[in-house]
């Protein structure tokens, strides 16, 4: 075989892939970058999908008085969530509120006796919520409620991030004695 006509067979084959290359591929580069990218996934498989709406991030706030069953409780809602594939993003405890109660005699203000009460309280915070089993969730955890504990559900906002946090007494007190040490000439950033 000649040099000539193995040359021209490598050329007309580089001609042939080239116009076969351009069949190939669409004239739209946009087009082409959208095939190309969803070659193992076609687009239809994504149309098909029905839309379940889901919900934002949600705390569910749970309070009670005994320590013990609330931590309990807790731990089932998480069961549960993670057992209904609900995606468990976070759970936390708040530090407890200390409330005073006071009996009074009666037709008197004369106090007969004083209480001081503890209430706990547990947040656990799940996303990606679909609709659809949400409601389900919430009903199988208000049958399972024990008695003393309330279960609230609501939205994630920053002010629930906030008091999740202990401020630092000692901290805060050298921060004071600071400020006071540098004089009221210095101008706070």
């Amino acid at each position: 075989m000649s040099i000539n006509l193995f040359f021209r067979q490598k050329l007309s084959s580089a001609v042939i892939c080239h116009h076969v290359r351009r069949l190939i591929l669409p004239v739209s580069p946009n087009l082409g970058q959208q095939r190309r990218s969803s070659i193992y996934e076609p687009d239809y498989l994504e149309t098909g999908k029905p839309k379940i709406p889901q919900y934002n991030t949600l705390n569910i706030q749970l309070k009670g008085y005994d320590f013990a069953v609330l931590e309990n409780y807790q731990k089932l809602v998480h069961k549960i969530a993670e057992g209904m594939d609900v995606e468990v993003e976070d759970g936390w405890a708040v530090p407890p509120q200390h409330l005073k109660v006071q009996r009074f005699k009666p037709e008197s203000t004369i106090v007969d006796t004083e209480y001081t009460m503890t209430v706990y309280e547990r947040n656990v915070q799940v996303i990606h919520l679909p609709s659809t089993v949400g409601s389900i969730l919430f009903e199988v955890l208000q049958t399972a409620l024990p008695e003393g504990v309330s279960m609230t559900v609501h939205e994630h906002k920053e002010e629930h991030e906030e008091t999740r946090y202990i401020p630092d007494a000692e901290l805060l007190e050298l921060k004071s004695q600071l400020e006071e040490l540098r004089g009221p000439n210095v101008k706070k950033k």
